[in-house]
C-alpha cells in the first residue's frame, strides 16, 4: 500500500503533530506500506530554518524507511495572524503541486492547520485517490477559545470550508471521543468517523532514574520539580502558573519549563518582573533529549485555558510522561479529565483556580503513598495508549478504505 501524508509539521520539528505523525508513518512502513510524507522545511515554532536545510522549492530525503518531500513555504514566527495564514496557504498549494508527482493509493491530510487539509482535497480531487482528513483540533473553535480571532466574516468562511472538509472526505480520523461526537452533528455519519487518540512509543519513554548531570548542570539537585515540557502558546494560558508560582513557599519545589512558542517572550518578561527564584524556563529541545528532561521531574504539568472547546482535548503530554512515570497535575477538564482519574494517574485542579492547584500540588509532594500509587496508574494509562496499536488501528481504516476503492474501480472497469 502507498499511503501519501500531508503535514506541515515532521521531525526534526519536535511538537505533538510532528510526533504524532512521525510515529506513525514508522509504524506503517514496519508493515510494508511505502509512506511519503510531504511537508515544509522544519522551522517551527520560532519561524528560522532548521541547521542543515535550505527552505528550497524541492528537497528529499530518508528518515526511517520514509520518504520526506519537503518544498518551500512563505516561513513566518508562530506569532501574527496574517503572516501565519500566509505560511498555511503556501504549503496548501506548494504540498499539493508536489503531490501531483507522487504515486500513492490514499491520501492523508492533517488538521490543524486547516489549509493542509485543503491541501489534501485538491489531492484527492485531481489524483483520484481517496483521502482521509485527521483532526486534532477543532478549527475555528480553537481559534475563538484562545482569542486569536474575533467573531468576523473570515472566521464563518473557515467554518464553511471546515464543515465542507468534513462531509467530503472519504474518511475522518479523529483523536478523542468529544471530536467524533463533534463531527457527527456536522453531519458526518458515525461510520465513517473513526477515534485513534494521542499515545506514546513505551520504548522511546522508558528512563526510570532521575538524569544526575542535567539535575547538575540546572543546579536543581533535591528539589521537587514541576514540569512543563512544550509549546509555551496562546492555549496553554503558562501566566496563570508564574503567578502560581509565586505564591508557592515550599523551597523545595521548582518549576522548569521547557519550550519555545507565540507566548515565550511574553513569560520571560513576566518571570523577570516577578522575580522568581523558584522557575527556570530554558528553551525549546530536540525531540531526543525530551525523555532526559522528563527524568528530572516529579510532577508533570499539562494545562490549557480555561474553556468549553477545551473540554474535548486530549493533550499528548499526558502519555508521554506517564510512560515515565511521572504523576499528571491536569488543568483541563472534560476528556483529559477523565483519563487521568479513571487510571489514577494524577490529580486535577480547576483551570485558572490558583487556590486548587496550590492545594493539588501540596497533596502530590506531602503524601508519598499516594504519589506512589499515581505511579502505578500512570504505568497503566501509558500501556493502554500504545502508540504501537494505535497507529495500526489507523493503518487499518487506511487498508479499508484502498481495498474498497480498488473493488469499486474495478466494478467499473468490469462493466465498460
Amino acid at each position: 500500500m502507498k499511503i501519501l501524508f500531508l503535514t506541515d509539521n515532521f521531525p526534526p520539528e519536535s511538537n505533538a503533530p510532528a510526533t504524532r505523525t512521525y510515529e506513525h508513518c514508522v509504524e506503517w512502513v514496519a508493515e510494508g506500506a511505502e509512506v511519503t510524507v510531504i511537508t515544509c522545511t522544519p522551522n517551527y515554532p520560532k519561524g528560522q530554518v532548521f541547521p542543515g536545510y535550505k527552505n528550497k522549492f524541492w528537497q528529499s530525503e530518508k528518515m526511517d524507511g520514509i520518504r520526506v518531500i519537503r518544498v518551500w513555504t512563505y516561513i513566518s514566527p508562530n506569532r501574527g495572524m496574517f503572516r501565519r495564514i500566509l505560511d498555511y496557504i503556501s504549503f496548501c498549494i506548494m504540498g499539493f503541486m508536489a503531490s501531483l508527482f507522487v504515486k500513492t493509493d490514499v491520501i492523508v491530510a492533517t488538521s490543524p492547520q486547516l489549509f493542509t487539509a485543503v491541501g489534501g482535497c485538491l489531492a484527492s480531487f485531481f489524483k483520484r485517490r481517496p483521502w482521509i482528513l485527521e483532526i486534532r483540533d477543532l478549527w475555528p473553535e480553537s481559534i475563538k477559545a484562545v482569542g486569536a480571532m474575533e467573531e468576523s466574516k473570515m472566521l464563518k468562511m473557515i467554518d464553511r470550508i471546515v464543515l465542507f472538509l468534513y462531509r467530503n472526505a472519504d474518511q475522518v480520523v479523529v483523536n478523542t471521543d468529544s471530536f467524533k461526537d463533534r463531527i457527527f452533528k456536522c453531519g458526518v455519519p458515525r461510520e465513517r468517523i473513526h477515534v485513534v487518540k494521542n499515545g506514546v512509543h513505551l520504548h522511546k519513554y522508558n528512563l526510570t532514574e532521575k538524569s544526575r548531570p542535567l539535575l547538575e548542570k540546572l543546579g536543581l539537585k533535591d528539589k521537587f520539580i514541576i514540569g512543563y515540557i512544550g509549546t509555551h502558546g496562546m492555549a496553554h494560558n503558562l501566566d496563570f502558573i508564574l503567578d502560581c508560582a509565586a505564591k508557592v513557599t515550599n523551597p523545595n519545589m521548582h518549576f522548569l519549563f521547557v519550550g519555545d512558542g507565540a507566548m515565550k517572550g511574553r513569560l520571560l518578561k513576566k518571570l523577570k518582573v516577578l522575580k522568581l527564584s523558584n522557575v527556570t524556563m530554558l528553551d525549546a529541545i530536540p525531540k531526543e533529549e525530551v525523555p532526559e528532561h522528563i527524568s528530572i521531574t516529579d510532577v508533570a504539568l499539562v494545562q490549557l485555558k480555561r474553556t468549553d472547546t477545551f473540554k474535548k482535548v486530549l493533550p499528548s503530554k499526558i502519555f508521554e510522561n506517564a510512560a515515565m512515570k511521572k504523576p499528571i497535575l491536569l488543568g483541563v477538564e472534560g476528556e483529559a479529565q477523565e483519563v487521568v482519574e479513571s487510571y489514577g494517574a494524577g490529580l486535577t485542579f480547576e483551570p485558572e483556580n490558583e487556590a486548587d492547584f496550590l492545594v493539588k500540588l501540596e497533596s502530590m509532594y506531602n503524601d508519598k503513598a499516594q504519589y506512589l500509587n499515581f505511579q502505578k496508574g500512570c504505568i497503566n494509562l501509558a500501556k493502554a495508549f500504545d502508540r504501537r496499536t494505535l497507529a495500526l488501528k489507523m493503518y487499518k481504516v487506511l487498508a479499508i478504505l484502498v481495498a474498497v476503492n480498488d473493488s469499486r474501480n474495478e466494478e467499473v472497469l468490469s462493466t465498460r
